[in-house]
């Protein structure tokens, strides 16, 4: 493998209810650097839609903001996304979390007729633009259907989801456990990873598979 290949990691938070998805965003970062990669975290500096606690699933009465939560999964090495420059890495990959609709979205509260944080669409055009790959993990490949239209993507055996990413255009294609899905000519690789009931290790095959398919389609 390239040893000079470097990946943005898009974060959206901590905690797969307000933020991030811990386990795919830290088995992500893990497939990177097995494959003789590197990755730089970046997160949008807003605030976040709200913050639960994880053991009630109430509302708390508090605030925070996304960059500073990224950050603890990053252990504090990370980039405002308003730095990430197209020109200076191979592909971008989105973990899940609700972070994803909540954050980086209002497909929480508005599905198809969402708005998509600015930043966030600037990022994913521009590697698009440049025919660089895309990963998704999870909930993850709603935005880059919104984005981007007319791509194939997976969100599992997920009904709802499938049927309104079918009426924004986008493809879906029915997954298990560890599957990906790969829109060649869209170079967008995405994987369902908690969007089933999954185990901690069947998280470690869907992101080992989508960052070795990602790693292909910059090599190829």
């Amino acid at each position: 493998m390239n040893d000079k290949i470097k990946i943005g990691v898009v974060l959206s938070g901590c905690g797969n209810k307000d933020g991030a998805e811990i386990h795919e965003s830290v088995m992500t970062l893990l497939a990177i650097h097995r494959h003789n990669a590197d990755y730089q975290c970046f997160a949008p500096d807003v605030p976040q839609r709200h913050v639960l606690n994880f053991i009630t699933d109430e509302e708390m009465p508090e605030s925070r903001n996304v960059l500073i939560e990224s950050a603890r999964i990053a252990r504090g090495a990370i980039k405002d996304l308003k730095e990430f420059d197209a020109d200076s890495l191979d592909a971008v990959i989105f973990p899940g979390g609700l972070g994803v609709i909540k954050n980086l979205s209002t497909w929480i509260t508005e599905g198809p007729d969402c708005s998509i944080n600015e930043e966030v669409v600037r990022v994913v055009r521009s590697m698009a633009d440049k025919k660089k790959p895309i990963g998704a993990l999870c909930i993850a490949p709603v935005i880059m259907a919104k984005i981007l239209g007319d791509v194939e993507v997976t969100v599992g055996q997920d009904v709802t989801t499938a049927e309104t990413l079918e009426k924004m255009g986008a493809h879906h294609r029915k997954t298990t456990h560890g599957e990906i899905t790969v829109d060649l000519k869209a170079k967008l690789v995405t994987t369902p990873c908690y969007m089933l009931d999954a185990r901690v290790d069947q998280i470690a095959d869907g992101a080992e598979k989508l960052v070795k398919a990602v790693i292909e389609l910059i090599e190829e």
